[in-house]
């Protein structure tokens, strides 16, 4: 099969377009035939040596797909759309997917837009409300409101009765998070996005707090929750260490969490897939969510993709398609 291949740590640069051996699916896995995938900022990091692949996982690239099954088990049938998150291997023809982490694909959507779907979204669910408890009527502050979490988070929260307060760092960015739903879009490079939420709130805070940044984001982050609130950590774009003030942290009884989807528990990512899916897909079908995508590459052309995901232009997902 075809693939994006690398042999050493580095740029965009180091990426090629080969040759791979077949993947061989084991007990409970389908295979499946790639139709499209994205790119996130863990497949930059992976790229860069920052991010090694866990133990049994593909070393190719790639953590979120869209296809069809070659290889059935269980309830699937050869032939099935499926879209999913996996551990590795989606820049390639030929992925193996563990059973129940496939979704079926709505009616509506290509294999483009649904590989725009499962990790971007299944990781705004994980850590909105399996893990944050946002409730209806509650504020959610999401940094990175136009990247691939952000849109699919905006989308989540709204859908689910909270109120959205998004940040981004650019104008066409801002104004995209308000279109697609939040009621205040705050551009982090001009103002203190603080200020903003607790103006907005009347003092309150944002019960639930969704950050890609890290260390940059903390203090800033402290003065802009609600007593109570949750801060749900799930990058660090800017850096991992910082000061800590842990008076804030107490004083106001905040719950902080970190998560990496890619390594959950296989159990506990099927156990989501399936929330996931009861509560996403009669959206998707009557069109009350819906996939966000930048652009779309060849997957020969992945090395120009992650220049797109690194230089912040991208407002959703970037997706590659297989040249087949």
């Amino acid at each position: 099969m075809k693939a994006i291949l690398f042999d050493a740590p580095g740029g965009p640069d180091v990426l090629r377009y080969g040759d791979a051996p077949d993947p061989q699916p084991v007990a409970g896995e389908l295979l499946v035939r790639v139709r499209a995938a994205a790119v996130n900022r863990a497949d930059i990091l992976q790229r860069r040596g920052h991010y090694a692949p866990p133990p049994g996982a593909s070393p190719i690239l790639g953590l979120e797909l869209a296809g069809e099954v070659v290889q059935p088990t269980g309830l699937w049938h050869a032939g099935d759309r499926v879209m999913a998150v996996v551990t590795g291997g989606g820049y390639a023809e030929l992925a193996t997917v563990p059973a129940g982490m496939a979704m079926r694909i709505p009616d509506r959507f290509s294999f483009e837009q649904a590989a725009a779907i499962p990790e971007a979204f299944l990781t705004a669910y994980l850590n909105l409300f399996t893990l944050g408890n946002l409730q209806a009527n509650e504020t959610v502050l999401i940094h990175a409101g136009a990247s691939g979490v952000g849109s699919a988070a905006i989308q989540l929260a709204r859908a689910a009765g909270a109120q959205v307060i998004a940040t981004a760092g650019a104008p066409e960015k801002v104004a995209f998070c308000r279109d697609l739903g939040a009621s205040l879009a705050v551009n982090y490079k001009q103002e203190d996005f603080a200020e903003h939420v607790l103006a907005f709130t009347s003092g309150h805070g944002a019960d639930v707090v969704l950050d890609f940044v890290g260390a940059p984001y903390w203090n800033a982050n402290l003065r802009a929750i609600a007593t109570h609130g949750r801060l749900m950590l799930i990058g660090m774009l800017g850096g991992s260490r910082g000061e800590l003030d842990l008076g804030l942290i107490m004083a106001k009884r905040i719950t902080v969490t970190g998560t990496t989807l890619r390594r959950t528990p296989l159990p506990e990512k099927i156990a989501l897939t399936q929330a996931f899916a009861a509560f996403a897909m009669p959206r998707f079908e009557r069109g009350e969510l819906r996939p966000i995508i930048d652009s779309i590459y060849p997957l020969r052309d992945a090395a120009e993709a992650h220049r797109r995901v690194e230089a912040n232009h991208n407002i959703g997902k970037i997706v590659l398609v297989m040249d087949s």
